[in-house]
């Protein structure tokens, strides 16, 4: 399964972290597989280019990714960037109704 943890305080998301397989198909085939990780590396590489912004990145072969933004970001920003991994959670949620056993988002603060 894949597990999504996204930390949120006060309104404002810092990080989300994504680990796990989602086992759905043969790897390869694995269709929530790879529209979670399209979901997740393209509003990723959408704040870097739409923003200009540098988040933190840590990334293994093994299906692990974690993302942290900067918390020193001016407000406009950090706006766009609130915006973008909002609608990044809207698909992975659209996806997780769909495929339940197969990932599974939490909010941690």
């Amino acid at each position: 399964m894949i597990q999504v943890k996204i930390k949120e305080t006060s309104g404002r998301i810092s990080s989300f972290e994504m680990s796990g397989h989602a086992d759905f198909a043969e790897h390869g085939q694995d269709l929530v597989c790879a529209g979670a990780s399209a979901v997740s590396f393209g509003a990723v590489n959408a704040i870097m280019e739409l923003t200009g912004i540098e988040p933190q990145i840590s990334q293994t072969e093994g299906g692990y990714l974690q993302v942290g933004f900067p918390d020193d970001l001016d407000a406009q920003t950090d706006g766009q960037v609130q915006l973008l991994v909002r609608g990044m959670i809207v698909s992975l949620k659209t996806i997780e109704k769909d495929y339940e056993d197969y990932i599974k988002i939490t909010f941690t603060a």
